[in-house]
């Protein structure tokens, strides 16, 4: 029995093993997305996003519905969000002394304001926010990296709103 919980473990992490679908889970934390959104927001090309959808599927880590022509994602169980919190708090606590370019390095515990990505407008932390990047004196948080890379692209598009 433990020899069968060891290999759903590794093949639970196994799937999380990327980056990408490590955005995906974070960005499904919260809300259901469909296919569209997650691509807009990751800027993933369709076919990329689509392979990362499915190994997730295939682990079970996310569930898919289909409503008229579009599929919408969620997460399937919401403790794995907490899992990847915790892990991700265990990281911050571990690697919070170290300079990490373009992005903000804080403690968890100091991470409660909302704030809407500039790019998307989703509501988040800076907790729950995928990525975060210092513009001039202000810091501003995004969901996940598509939204970061608009935003760095030409940053007074997204602020004159």
């Amino acid at each position: 029995m433990y020899a069968q919980v060891f290999q759903l473990h590794q093949d639970t992490f196994k799937a999380l093993a990327n980056s990408r679908r490590l955005e995906i889970v974070h960005l499904l934390r919260d809300q259901s997305l469909n296919v569209g959104q997650i691509q807009s927001m990751l800027g993933l090309p369709q076919a990329n996003l689509s392979q990362h959808l499915q190994i997730l599927r295939d682990a079970l880590l996310v569930e898919s519905e289909r409503k008229g022509k579009e599929i919408y994602y969620r997460v399937s169980d919401k403790r794995l969000v907490q899992a990847c919190d915790l892990v991700r708090e265990v990281l911050i606590d571990r690697h919070k002394s170290e300079p990490v370019a373009d992005e903000l390095t804080m403690k968890m515990q100091d991470l409660v304001p909302v704030v809407c990505d500039p790019v998307c407008g989703m509501r988040l932390s800076p907790k729950t926010a995928g990525f975060g990047y210092r513009h001039g004196d202000h810091d501003y948080f995004f969901c996940a990296s598509g939204c970061l890379n608009e935003f760095k692209k030409n940053p007074q598009k997204f602020l004159d709103h």
